[in-house]
């Protein structure tokens, strides 16, 4: 799998040829480059089935796509005319300008796709995601009915189920969370704070604005939520709280999707843990509408180097290549993003976290900085030993010389 491989439509078995040869386009030319794992070759694949009947489809998968595609779309024309990305990967090419904006092609040829899979940057739709990963809610069934709570949907329910849990005696900690210094901890941060509907940057700036009142909300919430945790929060990644889990320890946690399924594969836990193992939506926060949590997704572009024939030849084969028949054929592949696409058992969470609205990780290029400068700089409030405004004021002084440094102020 991890070989450069190049894959024409003959090669494919994934779908049947006839279901999308040609795929009605008439003429065009069109070259998918990817990474090289499951999802990415039964989508590609479906996609690579269209050639024929005047568009030539060929496809590249690579484990070191992410480090290949700004030169191969620099070149004009473009080497690939499309580019399989994922939230981070898209800042490069957009970065260089390298990514074409779709809003024309998904009105002509996107009706079938869901508002969950258009992925806008300042008002431009840029990519279409077809698959996810996200926190989202684990719950112990279990132990809410024992508490005599109903599965939370707000973080506020999430406190006072935490509550009625450790009054009735049932568990010590009954929360746990991703909450270890450094990413992780920037991590919750992030989602809490979109949840809030919080900028991290001033408007059309890299200047950095959380010190403020929704900042302060955050951290609070954050704080009020560790009161329920394991005193050892700060050292707890997703392997820690995984394995609370699995120990019976905890009854709810935002954890990552992408852990469903080994909370539930019979091995480490119980067969009565597993079987009171539920999944649901990440729980907004303060009145608002949008899940305290981002989505993070891997989806398409179109190269902008590229003739508009060839473009759009290439935005039609990968709708094909992101069809519900191909998202049926590979159920068990991914949390396929796509309309109409029956979730995994384990992947409901994530699934319904993005269709009620999350929001993509933000795609900037100075995040990542921002990201390190609160994963760094919250952990003394957490602990009591410094104000809300202190740690979002440290926060916005270790980002700011940081991002002068690396040019982005």
């Amino acid at each position: 799998m991890f070989m450069r491989t190049f894959i024409a439509a003959s090669s494919m078995a994934v779908l049947s040829t006839a279901a999308y040869a040609g795929c009605g386009i008439s003429s065009g030319s069109v070259r998918i480059a990817g990474s090289d794992f499951p999802a990415i070759q039964a989508v590609s694949g479906a996609a690579a089935a269209c050639d024929g009947g005047g568009v030539s489809v060929t496809v590249d998968l690579n484990k070191d796509h992410k480090d290949r595609q700004v030169a191969a779309l620099t070149a004009n024309p473009a080497e690939f005319t499309s580019s399989i990305v994922a939230n981070s990967t898209l800042v490069a090419l957009m970065n260089d300008g390298l990514a074409r904006p779709l809003d024309d092609l998904v009105a002509k040829h996107g009706g079938s796709l869901a508002k969950s899979q258009l992925v806008s940057v300042d008002g431009k739709i840029m990519a279409v995601a077809f698959m996810a990963n996200a926190q989202h809610l684990f719950y112990r069934k279990d132990i809410l009915d024992a508490a005599g709570v109903g599965v939370p949907s707000t973080y506020e329910e999430v406190l006072a189920a935490a509550k009625a849990i450790k009054d009735k005696g049932l568990m010590e900690y009954p929360l746990a969370g991703t909450y270890m210094s450094g990413w992780n901890l920037g991590e919750e941060f992030v989602n809490m704070y979109l949840g809030h509907g919080g900028s991290f940057f001033e408007a059309g700036s890299a200047a950095p604005a959380v010190n403020n009142a929704k900042g302060v909300a955050t951290l609070n919430m954050m704080k009020a939520l560790t009161e329920y945790m394991n005193p050892d929060f700060l050292t707890h990644d997703s392997n820690a709280v995984q394995a609370e889990w699995e120990a019976g320890n905890v009854a709810m946690t935002n954890l990552w999707g992408s852990r469903a399924g080994a909370v539930t594969d019979g091995e480490g836990s119980t067969a009565e843990i597993e079987a009171n193992t539920m999944f649901a939506s990440a729980p907004t926060v303060a009145g608002g509408s949008t899940p305290a949590s981002t989505l993070w997704w891997d989806g398409f572009t179109v190269a902008q180097n590229i003739s508009d024939e060839d473009a759009e030849a290439t935005f039609q084969a990968m709708m094909a290549g992101v069809s519900l028949d191909m998202a049926k054929a590979n159920a068990d592949k991914a949390n396929w993003l796509i309309d109409g696409a029956t979730p995994q058992p384990a992947g409901v969470g994530v699934v319904a976290t993005a269709r009620n609205g999350a929001a993509p990780y933000p795609m900037l290029p100075y995040m990542g900085t921002m990201h390190g400068a609160i994963g760094a700089e919250i952990s003394d409030f957490l602990q009591g030993n410094e104000s809300a405004e202190q740690a979002l004021a440290d926060i916005e002084a270790a980002y700011t010389a940081a991002a002068k440094e690396k040019g982005f102020l």
